[in-house]
């Protein structure tokens, strides 16, 4: 068993009460899902990082995303 303080335990009854969780635990779960959702997504974000740095894009690489992208903006029908 986990153990919070009154102050917190009261928002979590707020949110449960409001109906953003089922119950503490629920509430628990989900925000413990959260958690690791978010530093996982980090992690990724800095292997990815990672590798640019080890293997940066090359000016033809560069040039040739840019001409993609103006010629994909060029066709939308707006």
């Amino acid at each position: 068993m986990t153990r919070i303080d009154a102050e917190l335990a009261k928002a979590v009854d707020d949110l449960v009460e409001k109906g953003i969780f089922d119950s503490r635990s629920d509430a628990v779960r989900k925000s413990l899902a959260a958690v690791v959702d978010k530093l996982r997504r980090e992690e990724i974000g800095r292997q990815i990082i990672e590798g640019y740095e080890r293997f940066p894009e090359t000016e033809a690489e560069m040039e040739r995303a840019r001409s993609n992208a103006i010629r994909l903006v060029d066709e939308e029908p707006w």
